[in-house]
C-alpha cells in the first residue's frame, strides 16, 4: 500500500525498515503490542479500539499517603478477629548474622525473640517490640536494620535487606508492613542493632 503526502510525493510502502508493524500490511500490531501480549499492562486503561480512556472513566487508584512515601492501600486487618502468627526475630549487636547461621533448621542463633503479630504490622511496631526486650536498642541514637531470611526455590536461605528504622526519629522505612516486604509465615527477621 502506497502512502502520499499533501504535495503529491510518494513515501513508498507504509512499512519502512524500522517499522515493526504487521506483515500483512494492516495498521497496528507493532513490536510493543507483540511484546506486551494479550491484555498487557495498560489493558484496563484502554477502550475497545486500544484508545486510552479519559481520566473520568478510569477506576480510582487508592493510595495511602504518609509523610515519608506513598504506598498502595492494603485492606485493613481486624486484629480482634484475626489470629496473630509467630515471627522469629534474631537481633545482633553491631552486624547482621551470617547466612550460615541459618543453614540448619533448629540450629538458628540463640538470641531469639518470638513475637506474635499480624501481616499489617509495620517495621516501626517491630522496632518498638524489640526495644522492649533488648536494652541496647532503647538508646536514642540506635538504628535497627531489618533483613528477611527465607528459603529460595532451591531450598537455600537468602538474606534480603528490607529497611532501617531509627530508634528515636521517623524515616521512610517505618511504614513498611510485613505484607509489603513479602513476609511469609515461617520466614525469619534478622535485626542488626547499630
Amino acid at each position: 500500500m502506497r502512502q502520499w503526502n499533501r504535495s503529491g510525493r510518494d513515501f513508498g510502502d507504509r512499512r519502512g525498515p524500522r517499522d515493526f508493524g504487521r506483515r500483512d500490511g494492516r495498521p497496528g500490531g507493532g513490536f510493543d503490542d507483540r511484546r506486551r501480549g494479550p491484555g498487557g499492562p495498560m489493558a484496563d486503561r484502554l477502550g475497545p479500539q486500544n484508545v486510552p480512556l479519559p481520566d473520568a472513566l478510569l477506576p480510582p487508584m487508592p493510595a495511602v499517603k504518609s509523610a515519608a512515601i506513598a504506598l498502595p492501600a492494603e485492606p485493613p486487618i481486624d486484629r480482634e478477629k484475626i489470629c496473630p502468627f509467630l515471627v522469629r526475630v534474631f537481633p545482633k549487636l553491631g552486624a547482621h548474622h551470617m547466612l550460615e547461621d541459618y543453614a540448619r533448621r533448629g540450629d538458628e542463633p540463640k538470641d531469639e525473640i518470638q513475637l506474635y503479630t499480624w501481616t499489617d504490622a509495620t517495621l516501626r511496631e517491630l522496632c518498638d517490640l524489640v526495644k522492649e526486650v533488648h536494652q541496647t536498642a532503647r538508646r536514642p541514637s540506635v538504628r535497627l536494620s531489618f533483613s528477611l531470611v527465607y528459603p529460595d526455590r532451591r531450598g537455600r536461605n537468602v538474606l534480603r535487606h528490607v529497611g532501617v528504622v531509627h530508634s528515636s526519629r521517623l524515616g521512610e522505612d517505618d511504614v513498611k508492613t510485613l505484607r509489603s516486604i513479602n513476609f511469609q509465615i515461617g520466614d525469619f527477621l534478622d535485626v542488626a542493632i547499630y
